[in-house]
Formats: structure tokens, C-alpha cells, sequence
């Protein structure tokens, strides 16, 4: 099963990139973009930290084993649009 890292872009350049360094092993991107979104709510419902101001500006750069990128994953993706 594939690993992928789910890397918490908070802030520009490098000091803003906050590595996963174990990631989770998933099926596939659909899988990790899912899981991604869930530890996205739950951050921004129960963590607070001083590094992170607005957590619907983060973004989790998700890559694969050989650190190749595979997506990004926007915490204000977290919230559904409303469909007329």
C-alpha cells in the first residue's frame, strides 16, 4: 500500500512547511486527500498554536515515498460551498 506525507504548509519559504515525517499508509490519492480533510477539521476544531494564525490559509502538501508532490489540500476545502 502506498505512504503518503501530509506536509502542513502554514506560512511562505521554508520555515512555513511543518514535515510529516512518518505519513500513513492509504490505498490511494482519493483515499489521501480524504484523510488529509479529516485532520484538517480537527485541527482547526481543537488546535490552537502561535506558528498558526488562520488555519483556512494552510494547505497540506501531500507527496508520495520519494517525496514527488501528489497534491495539495487547501484547509478551506474543509468547507462545502452551498449548491443552489
Amino acid at each position: 500500500m502506498p505512504r503518503f506525507f501530509f506536509h502542513l504548509r502554514h506560512a511562505p519559504g521554508p520555515d512555513g512547511l511543518a514535515r510529516d515525517p512518518e505519513g500513513d499508509a492509504l490505498p490511494g490519492p482519493g483515499e489521501a486527500r480524504a484523510h488529509a480533510l479529516a485532520i484538517a477539521r480537527g485541527l482547526i476544531a481543537r488546535t490552537r498554536v502561535h506558528a498558526v494564525r488562520d488555519w483556512f490559509a494552510c494547505t497540506f502538501e501531500v507527496t508520495d515515498e520519494d517525496d514527488r508532490p501528489v497534491m495539495a489540500v487547501p484547509f478551506s476545502d474543509t468547507v462545502m460551498a452551498d449548491e443552489d
